[in-house]
């Protein structure tokens, strides 16, 4: 059953992938999208990775999928000119693809299993851990550290971004908080007695 599981969402990922790229329907692309998601997670189900397959469906289905699809459903985004834009950079396209198919080949190619490698790794849990405990313990313990830098490194990225494409413009009213609180309410409202029959 679990051979069968294994052929099963392989050839999912491979077909959403491949269905992914060629379909003409941006709205069926982001759905091909989503099936690849599903069935890498369930994959990573069989590989026993469990936290990792979860987070594949609540971070990049439940929301990057998700997202994709809301953006082009609801924004009228001209396809027949963004593919003829796309025709002028076919070959370059081409081109690296075909470099990067190389690489891979050259990679795959000279690649052997280091028998090294099994006493590199970490040491395997005990049964009554679970998975994600365990991921737990090996990122909140051993690399505490390198996961905070981390972190801090991906908040200065963001911080960085929001900087750069921060764009204030004189001709936009802005909510001014300090002066709003420091004004005085005798000035902030005028009281006019206007008469019967005339205007202000």
């Amino acid at each position: 059953m679990s051979v069968f599981a294994f052929y099963l969402f392989a050839v999912c990922v491979v077909a959403g992938g491949l269905f992914t790229v060629i379909s003409r329907n941006p709205v069926h692309s982001v759905l091909w999208l989503i099936l690849s998601f599903l069935s890498a997670a369930g994959l990573f189900v069989l590989l026993g990775a469990e936290f990792v397959a979860m987070l594949l469906i609540i971070v990049y289905v439940g929301a990057v999928a998700v997202l994709f699809l809301f953006v082009v459903m609801m924004l009228d985004i001209d396809f027949a000119e963004l593919k003829a834009e796309m025709a002028k950079y076919m070959p370059l396209a081409l081109l690296i693809g075909v470099v990067i198919l190389m690489q891979f080949v050259i990679a795959f190619g000279a690649w052997e299993s280091n028998a090294a490698a099994d006493g590199l790794r970490a040491q395997v849990p005990a049964e009554d851990v679970t998975n994600t405990a365990a991921l737990g313990l090996i990122l909140y313990d051993e690399y505490f550290l390198l996961f905070q830098l981390s972190g801090l490194i991906l908040l200065v990225a963001m911080i960085g971004a929001i900087v750069l494409t921060l764009r204030h413009r004189g001709d936009v009213k802005r909510q001014d908080v300090v002066a709003q609180m420091m004004r005085d309410p005798a000035k902030a409202m005028k009281l006019t007695d206007v008469k019967p029959g005339q205007g202000l």
